[in-house]
């Protein structure tokens, strides 16, 4: 049946490259303030308690403002001055942790970081959906996540050599930096071609519900029972997942300092080029084949990636062992967006449920940090990457038995392939 999908304006594809770039840039700065941090400070002295501490830290700050954060952004006509001002609280507490590792600056550069964190990737997702629509939202937010991935690999790459040649500390200076063409590309962004409506997940039909009040939070948080569940999964997922790669790091940092951040840097690299390759095709195999297909393979590999943790110290295994890593972030980043907005087309609350994943994955993340560290404290890393993978494989049950396939065939708002919109967006 043909579809009446709107031509994008040539004009956007400007606004859709700088978005790209903004992607790409905004993953530099990141990951040079996320992974890192549990390797730079292991190396400092600090124990794995305190440590856990910190990370926990920045993670309650963020789980706090997940939901809240969305609703602003969902309500913010200017989502381009919030990436702005997100990146420059960033910038500063990465000026902070380069200072000193004592904890009168780690503490507050958690806060400055946590602060910040929940406003991004919604205002991001935001942008992209006012920008090109549900007919081409799939497909484009899995590109944003391909230039995202893409930026990883570069920061990664970069650190190698700053770690190696100038220190670890310099790391973070690094990433202050790269806040300066993060927000040059955000301002790239033409702001008229940012659709309002469609960016808070309203429709442009003159009698859809999206013209109309927008649904209540609680009509679209606790009035969705799938929606519900998925955010348990989402809570598991992320609690298996979030502090494998930083408990890595430290353990990697009490066997030598100075291998810890190349070999980090080498598995960040693994993770992200399988995102960066498959990020794009997923957004367009989820809006064929369905999202739950997809979900079932990223959380089904999560158990197998930590039991394999426990079984080598060999350098190449462990990277290696990464490829897991990147199969389940690549496929959740996608496709987990991509439910929400099934969830929450034309209700005027997608950044807000936006914002309540995001507060799942921050709880799952903060309790991850915090449940890893006392694991290693009182039993061992071995230990640690076990309960983790028991908490993935419960995940993966509660996807299976809990979770229908969200996609509707036949829905008006899924673009065929070769359509004249979708040689816009594949041609940017």
């Amino acid at each position: 049946m043909p579809f009446d999908a709107p031509e994008i304006d040539s004009g956007k594809r400007h606004s859709l490259r700088a978005l790209q770039a903004s992607n790409f840039f905004l993953a530099d700065v990141q990951t040079g303030l996320g992974p890192f941090l549990a390797a730079y400070l292991a190396g400092a002295g600090w124990k794995p308690g305190p440590v856990g501490v910190v990370l926990t830290l920045g993670g309650v700050i963020t789980v706090l403002l997940q939901t809240p954060a969305g609703a602003i952004v969902d309500q913010v006509h200017s989502k381009r001055q919030v990436l702005v001002l997100g990146t420059l609280v960033l910038a500063i507490g990465a000026a902070l942790l380069s200072l000193s590792t004592a904890p009168w600056t780690v503490y507050p550069a958690q806060l400055l970081i946590g602060g910040a964190g929940p406003f991004l990737a919604p205002t991001l997702a935001a942008i992209t959906m006012g920008l090109v629509g549900p007919r081409l939202f799939d497909r484009q937010f899995g590109k944003n996540q391909a230039y995202n991935s893409a930026g990883n690999v570069a920061c990664a790459l970069l650190i190698i050599a700053i770690s190696r040649f100038v220190g670890n500390r310099a790391i973070f200076i690094t990433a202050a930096l790269l806040t300066v063409p993060t927000i040059v590309s955000v301002l790239s962004i033409r702001g008229g071609d940012i659709d309002y409506r469609l960016a808070r997940g309203g429709t442009t039909s003159s009698g859809a519900r999206g013209d109309q009040k927008a649904e209540s939070v609680l009509g679209v948080l606790a009035g969705d029972r799938v929606l519900a569940v998925f955010l348990v999964c989402a809570f598991f997922f992320h609690f298996a997942n979030a502090a494998m790669l930083p408990e890595l790091g430290e353990m990697l940092s009490k066997q030598s300092t100075g291998l810890a951040a190349p070999l980090m840097s080498a598995c960040i690299i693994v993770t992200q080029v399988v995102i960066t390759c498959s990020a794009a095709s997923i957004g367009r195999f989820a809006n064929v084949h369905g999202r739950k297909p997809l979900l079932l393979l990223g959380f089904g590999v999560l158990p197998f990636r930590a039991l394999f943790y426990t079984l080598t110290q060999k350098m190449f295994a462990l990277i290696a062992i990464q490829l897991f890593d990147g199969i389940a972030n690549a496929i959740f980043g996608v496709v987990a967006i991509l439910v929400v907005a099934d969830r929450t087309r034309g209700s005027g609350r997608f950044n807000l449920a936006q914002g309540a994943l995001a507060t799942a994955v921050g709880i799952g993340a903060a309790l991850s940090n915090l449940f890893g560290g006392k694991m290693i404290q009182y039993y061992s890393f071995h230990a640690s990457f076990l309960a983790f993978g028991a908490v993935a494989a419960i995940a993966f049950a509660v996807l299976l038995f809990g979770v229908p396939e969200t996609l509707k065939n036949g829905d008006p708002d899924s673009l065929p392939p070769g359509s004249q919109a979708e040689a816009e967006v594949a041609s940017t």
